[in-house]
């Protein structure tokens, strides 16, 4: 074998080599006989026969399990439809009236997922029949007065042997008519200098940042805020979006006015303070104006520092769904900003939190996150952005213009058939106006000239007033709907009879206060043992007082980590509460959550002061 490999020198050699490794082979086996042949041809025969046995699995497997959706549900604002290529006119008309109930269910917007069988089979379109579909859809929206937006194109390759074919995804978005624009409010957390104000003034004003805070100065209230660059109040701005997905903001020097008469949908940002000592205001802020998202804001360079754990914990603690923005990343190398980022991950996925983290990377990720965000509290979209540099900035404005609201059209009509009852929030004094409450309508429809009564003052009392008129984002509106905000004109009313925590209600509501409550709750952090005697500040909606724990039930004490039903009592005035309310309580490093359960019976001077209200609202 030797002689024989050896023998010849160059390209022969290789050439004798190769022409030799079968009797190299069958020399290794043994004596050359045709039963090793019959072996070694049939060990080939079988390898072959093997490979092609997978490649036949694997054209099988991907014939037979074909891409699928979720099944279309017949509630909610997403719609399948396999095509609509020349319909008549009577199914065109049906389609019509389907159309108008898809986006009565989204207030406003409905997704149309063009390609799709109803059980959620992506089937795909060709070319033509895909171009006659969305003209068909376009016909239906102009005949409802509404606009579409194709949001992407995704080609289903499942088949090989089909032509290539292509499903369409398209926002259908109704045209604002009365002042009815879909309103999402977003409060923006995050711990001091990570740039949640830059970010909002760069969104709303449309205009970049310098670096050194220009974006952000149309936003503060106070002059220590402009001097120091810290947000020491709650502040609003709005970001709005016409029928066709573009963005409205201040940069074509708009007024409000002209923003929200421009706008189909309205993103409301509830800028919130930063910096620890302020921690009240921005409890406030998420427990009062009751926002439908979080958006928390991470600096790039400094990772997860100072209360941004805590802000998470709030968000997470009131049940708010949280997204995740990482800024200031042309301040830092592409490392810095991934370590932030697994930082990030990392938090998210420990047994606290029980997250899903999904980083945002294109266009088409947006529209995923932004879908999967609505339906699923687990998913947590993280973006990185630069309010300089503008990097990544329009992926979040395309998540913001598809992002659904939570609530659907049966529970917004179950509550404005409720009786009408208006948080009171901050209170105003405008010059020629008068008094000026502003807060949020938990329930019922508020109109201009409607008489309610308010309360409860420092004797447990309601008042009677008149509302002169409303303001909404900044613009006068006739009729406030249940789960909006807004400013109501109280006239002549005396401003020093109100304060934040007050409640405007129907004068059929027939109100009751309380000064003792009981509540379950989690205590999440104590240092020593919680017991009866100690005070604690509670937050329940826009209620903020200090009250003290009366008793503990079946327990002396509470260590952290440990749940009880509590009674609490109110150290100042009696408030206004619901059963079932969210409740919070802080004092110093001691924290916890819970709910109201009951509210205790009147004593006899509650009851004397429930039958004053009662002549009071009768009168």
């Amino acid at each position: 074998m030797d002689a024989r490999i050896s023998g010849g020198t160059g390209v022969g050699t290789i050439a004798n080599v190769r022409s030799n490794l079968p009797n190299v082979r069958s020399n290794l086996q043994g004596p050359s006989s045709g039963n090793g042949r019959r072996m070694t041809s049939k060990k080939t025969r079988s390898k072959k026969g093997k490979r092609r046995k997978r490649r036949r699995s694997k054209k099988t497997k991907t014939n037979k399990t074909p891409p699928y959706l979720p099944p279309e549900a017949e509630e909610g604002n997403i719609e399948y439809k396999l095509k609509l290529v020349n319909p008549t006119q009577y199914r065109f008309e049906h389609l019509a009236t389907q159309l108008k109930w898809r986006l009565q269910e989204g207030r406003g917007e409905a997704v149309y997922q063009i390609g799709v069988e109803d059980n959620g089979l992506l089937v795909g379109l060709s070319e033509g029949d895909m171009r006659a579909s969305l003209k068909t859809l376009r016909r239906m929206a102009e005949k409802v007065g509404a606009d579409i937006t194709l949001l992407r194109e995704r080609e289903v390759d499942y088949d090989s042997d089909r032509n290539c074919r292509k499903i369409s995804e398209v926002l259908v978005r109704k045209v604002p008519d009365d002042q009815q624009f879909l309103d999402l409010r977003v409060a923006v957390l995050g711990n001091v200098d990570s740039g949640k104000s830059t970010l909002l003034g760069v969104l709303t004003q449309g205009e970049l940042d310098n670096g050194r805070g220009r974006a952000r100065l149309n936003l503060f209230r106070h002059l220590h805020e402009i001097q120091t660059g810290r947000t020491s109040s709650i502040s609003f701005e709005i970001l709005g979006f016409n029928s066709k997905g573009e963005v409205v903001n201040y940069s074509d020097s708009r007024t409000a006015e002209e923003i929200c008469e421009s706008s189909s949908k309205m993103i409301t940002f509830i800028d919130l303070a930063g910096h620890h000592k302020y921690l009240k205001t921005t409890i406030f802020g998420l427990t009062s104006y009751c926002p439908d998202f979080a958006m928390l804001v991470v600096s790039a360079n400094t990772g997860i520092a100072g209360t941004t754990r805590e802000h998470l914990g709030l968000a997470m603690a009131l049940k708010v769904p949280i997204f995740i923005v990482v800024s200031k990343v042309d301040l830092c190398a592409k490392g810095t900003v991934e370590r932030t980022v697994r930082q990030l991950e990392h938090v998210l996925k420990l047994p606290g939190c029980n997250k899903v983290p999904m980083v945002v990377a294109s266009p088409d990720d947006a529209v995923t996150a932004a879908q999967q965000f609505a339906q699923s509290s687990s998913i947590t979209p993280i973006f990185t952005l630069s309010s300089v540099s503008g990097e990544s900035l329009d992926l979040l404005k395309v998540f913001f213009n598809i992002l659904p609201p939570l609530s659907n059209s049966k529970e917004q009509e179950e509550l404005m058939q409720q009786l009408t009852e208006f948080q009171v929030d901050e209170i105003y004094t405008v010059p020629d106006v008068g008094t000026v409450v502003g807060g949020t309508l938990y329930s019922g429809v508020c109109r201009e000239g409607e008489r309610l009564v308010v309360g409860p003052t420092d004797e447990g009392r309601f008042l009677r007033l008149k509302v002169g008129s409303i303001h909404r984002n900044r613009s006068a509106c006739r009729v406030l709907r249940a789960g909006q905000a807004a400013t109501l004109a109280l006239g002549n009313f005396d401003r020093s009879l109100l304060r934040k925590g007050m409640v405007m209600v129907s004068p059929k509501m027939n109100p009751t206060i309380c000064w003792q409550f009981e509540a379950a709750i989690v205590l999440l952090f104590h240092a020593k043992t919680f017991r009866r005697g100690f005070q604690v500040t509670v937050h329940v909606g826009n209620v903020r007082q200090t009250a003290t724990v009366e008793c503990l039930h079946g327990k002396e004490e509470l260590r952290t980590g440990e749940r009880a039903v509590v009674c609490f009592r109110f150290i100042k005035h009696p408030e206004y509460l619901r059963m079932g309310a969210k409740l919070l309580f802080r004092e110093g490093v001691t924290k916890g959550i819970g709910h109201v359960t009951s509210l205790l019976p009147n004593s006899h001077d509650q009851n004397q002061i429930h039958d004053q209200n009662q002549r009071e609202i009768e009168k």
